[in-house]
């Protein structure tokens, strides 16, 4: 089974530092990691999205990140 959470970041630049460290505390459950942001004119928007491929913890990973952002699951 294949888990995708999707992080949704309000404020890029102030919240990248502890979604980081998240991420890298269970640098060995997450398989696929991309970062989506729009760039406007000139400069990149400070607001974007992050999916992970989770391959294992995947509730606690949850937990974790839900406890500071909007976050969805899919699993298929």
């Amino acid at each position: 089974m294949t888990t995708i959470i999707g992080i949704k970041l309000d404020n890029r630049v102030s919240e990248a530092i502890k979604l980081q460290e998240i991420l890298t505390s269970y640098g060995c459950e997450i398989q696929t990691r991309i970062g989506l942001h729009s760039i406007g004119e000139y400069k990149c928007n400070n607001y974007g999205v992050v999916l992970i491929e989770v391959v294992a913890k995947v509730n606690e990973i949850y937990d974790a990140l839900a406890k500071n952002w909007e976050i969805q699951m899919m699993k298929f």
